[in-house]
């Protein structure tokens, strides 16, 4: 559950239980004044019936004595006021202990009602001293509704008071309630206040001091695991996404040092292995005319071979080249080591031109096929063969450098694939390793660094069975962009 989404749920839920405590409270008070008013409304009705009821005594005895249409329109008015009360009482819930006196206060008001009607009747007959009788039951009837009123009126209070005192108990105990729950809320609003404290600043202080870790040098640090679903928890995966992508910019920042640092140690060593090759270079020019002019043709052709050797060695070591160049270069080459080991060898080429236009790092080949000469077939007598075969796959562009020479050990081999580690010949005849300086590993180190790929290079050998070499070169192949673009010529 995000921050979010738990204070939306939280806050609501204190402020509804706050809102039910009160309204509770509220709802207790007004059943309070709502009974109060109740009983209060019956007192005052009963109150203003006795006083209405004396009222319209006085206004018949006003009409007896002077018979005009103003006392009897008097009245009448206090008779349908006393006959309006007498419908709210009727309108009035009575309560259980009073429904018997109340139905008989009715009744008496109804004879009441009456009997003030008789003696209006007899006051317009031919007999009008007859509402003697029916004015002293009017006064006897009123006084019965004053006493019963009196009588309802305490039974009314008597009924209410121990009612008052179970609601005013209520009251009490809800406002206790109150009190507990506003003091319930208060220490639950400062824990999760203060745990909504924690949930923010505990996960923010330790990306802080992973932060500083980081800032000092410590990649290996671990960024903090958060066990909730929240913001927080894909704060820290995504800081730890950028501590990986830091390391990987860091390790190819790395590699392409490494880069350099190769390219620099090839430059060297073609440097040493040279002794002022422009002045070289055309020396060769000048002796393959002389050669021609003479009528040495293979010796022409030969210096030739030479010649384009050394003006391939001093191109830019650090740009790419079609794998169609190093495959001259590879030719040139072998046409000069031919003349060395004449009919002790033979060079075989099986070539897919589809494959040609992919790019390579310069001195790929060379060195390779140098290391084959050195190392494979330098001791044979006849009968040595060296192959190279190109082959165009979906994916891939497959280059393979054969021989059937000594072969090689398994820990030569794997010595070879690692890298790393100083190979047995190596250690015991440094001179003879390699005649350029050109190492085999770091053909395969800077091809590995070139394309950003491990596992290109297999090596399939037995000792005499000969050797294969296998480079398993991407076919979108690598540009120019992916070397230093430095002018090392």
């Amino acid at each position: 559950m995000n921050m979010r989404r738990m204070l939306f749920i939280v806050i609501p839920l204190l402020f509804i239980l706050n809102n039910a405590v009160s309204f509770f409270v509220f709802q207790s008070g007004r059943t309070v004044q709502q009974s109060y008013n109740m009983m209060l409304d019956r007192v005052l009705l009963y109150k203003q019936i006795d006083q209405k009821t004396q009222e319209n005594l006085r206004a018949i005895s006003v009409y007896i004595t002077d018979r005009s249409a103003s006392s009897l329109r008097a009245y009448q008015g206090q008779s349908d006021e006393l006959k309006d009360l007498q419908s709210s009482l009727s309108a009035q819930p009575a309560i259980s202990s009073t429904e018997l006196t109340v139905r008989s206060y009715q009744h008496m008001l109804d004879t009441f009602i009456g009997q003030e009607k008789s003696i209006i009747e007899a006051l317009n007959s031919q007999t009008p001293l007859a509402y003697a009788a029916s004015y002293t039951e009017a006064e006897k009837t009123a006084a019965f509704i004053q006493e019963e009123a009196y009588q309802l009126i305490d039974q009314e209070l008597s009924y209410y008071q121990p009612i008052y005192r179970k609601i005013l108990v209520q009251t009490e105990v809800m406002n206790h309630w109150g009190v507990a729950v506003f003091v319930l809320n208060t220490v639950i609003s400062v824990l999760f206040a203060y745990w909504i404290s924690l949930r923010i600043t505990r996960p923010i202080n330790e990306l802080v001091q992973t932060a500083e870790e980081i800032s000092g040098g410590n990649l290996q640090v671990v960024p903090p695991q958060m066990s909730t679903h929240d913001e927080f928890r894909i704060l820290s995966e995504a800081f730890g996404q950028m501590q990986e992508n830091l390391k990987l910019l860091i390790q190819k920042e790395k590699e392409s040092s490494e880069k350099d640092r190769l390219v620099k140690e090839l430059e060297l060593a073609v440097l040493q292995n040279q002794i002022n090759p422009h002045f070289l270079f055309n020396s060769l020019n000048v002796l393959s005319k002389l050669a021609l002019i003479e009528g040495a043709e293979k010796t022409s052709d030969l210096t030739v071979s030479m010649s384009n050797l050394l003006r391939y060695n001093l191109r830019q070591l650090d740009r790419p080249v079609p794998l169609r160049d190093e495959v001259e270069h590879a030719k040139e080459y072998f046409i000069i080591q031919q003349a060395r080991f004449r009919e002790r060898i033979r060079f075989e080429t099986e070539i897919d031109e589809a494959g040609l236009d992919v790019l390579v790092p310069v001195l790929t080949l060379q060195p390779i096929l140098e290391n084959v000469f050195v190392h494979a077939i330098e001791g044979m007598e006849e009968g040595a063969v060296i192959k190279l075969a190109i082959q165009c796959k979906p994916d891939e562009t497959w280059v393979a450098i054969s021989d059937n020479g000594v072969g090689m050990s398994e820990d030569v081999r794997e010595s070879l694939l690692h890298y790393d580690e100083e190979l047995p010949r190596e250690r015991d005849n440094p001179e003879k390793s390699h005649s350029t300086g050109l190492g085999t590993r770091n053909v395969f180190k800077r091809l590995e660094l070139f394309y950003n790929q491990k596992d290109m290079i297999s090596i399939q050998s037995e000792p005499g069975k000969g050797t294969t070499v296998l480079i398993q070169i991407p076919s979108t192949g690598k540009g120019e962009e992916h070397v230093s673009s430095t002018d090392r010529g």
